[in-house]
């Protein structure tokens, strides 16, 4: 009989989009649903699985290896929401060195100590910094550590910007064994706008929204507990909409290649948006005929 292989999923967001909420919710709901589940942050903040622990800290990996030669998995990881398994890659010291070199390093250490092999984990959730131009925040999809990559962003241009730059990177890497992108998260959508500009944005780049999360102050407040959504406010609808994330990441594996706007297309895309947005604000024409 052949052993069931983890899952390995990225999921990326420009800093401050919700990425991290996002993740650790997607990734209790998993728990919640009886799956094993292994949550990386990689992210320099080492704020990924904060939520899923009560706050609580957490060693991060480089910390570790600065300070020590022998390390074990306990020494770096917490057991968490529903026994989610929570890692921090952590960053280099302030003001020195590259924060993505920090996940291969991570990463290498992880493997070196048959982490996956012995936890056995049904999903491996990696919440990455959005910023691939850096390349080492590209080593989740680049080096065949994740089979899918899906990409957290709001209706704000810079958002956009990050996302499209992600498609760049999956577009070049997927060919020759990278990730291939699961679809695109909206969150924190508050404007009447707001889904139809992410639409039409993942239609021009040939990918989909996996689903919609409305700003909510119940994120907000089960954030300042130290929990996330599924845990504090379970039978919230924010709650449900997580479980739906969460539901669609085991039921459709199917991915693609995007097809990311150039530079000369990404600001002409822009610029009509913000025409139509201004003509809304300003009255000029209905809502619906805008958008």
């Amino acid at each position: 009989m052949t052993e069931k292989r983890s899952k390995h999923i990225a999921i990326y967001g420009k800093g401050g989009i919700g990425k991290s909420t996002t993740t650790s919710n997607i990734a209790a709901a998993l728990a919640e649903a009886g799956y094993r589940v292994i949550q990386i942050g990689c992210d320099p903040k080492s704020d990924s699985t904060t939520i899923l622990r009560g706050g609580n800290e957490l060693p991060t990996v480089l910390d570790t290896l600065r300070e020590h030669s022998k390390i074990k998995i306990e020494d770096i990881s917490a057991v968490g929401f529903k026994g989610v398994l929570c890692i921090e890659a952590g960053g280099p010291v302030p003001g020195v060195g590259c924060a993505g070199r920090g996940i291969n390093a991570a990463v290498g250490l992880l493997q070196d100590l048959h982490l996956f092999e012995e936890y056995k984990a049904d999903y491996v959730l990696y919440d990455v910094l959005g910023d691939v131009v850096c390349g080492g925040f590209a080593v989740p999809i680049r080096d065949g550590i994740a089979e899918r990559a899906y990409v957290v962003s709001s209706s704000d241009f810079m958002a956009i910007y990050a996302a499209n730059n992600l498609f760049k990177a999956i577009s070049k890497y997927a060919p020759s064994g990278g990730a291939r992108l699961g679809g695109v998260i909206a969150n924190g959508l508050t404007a009447p706008y707001a889904e139809s500009l992410v639409d039409d944005f993942v239609g021009r780049t040939g990918t989909k929204v996996i689903g919609y999360v409305p700003r909510s102050l119940v994120v907000s407040q089960s954030e300042l507990y130290g929990q996330t959504v599924i845990e504090a406010s379970p039978g919230s609808s924010h709650a449900d909409i997580y479980r739906g994330l969460a539901r669609h990441l085991v039921e459709h594996e199917e991915t693609t290649i995007p097809a990311p706007l150039n530079g000369r297309e990404l600001k002409a895309w822009a610029r009509e948006w913000g025409d139509r947005i201004f003509e809304v604000e300003a009255g000029v024409i209905g809502e619906r005929a805008a958008i």
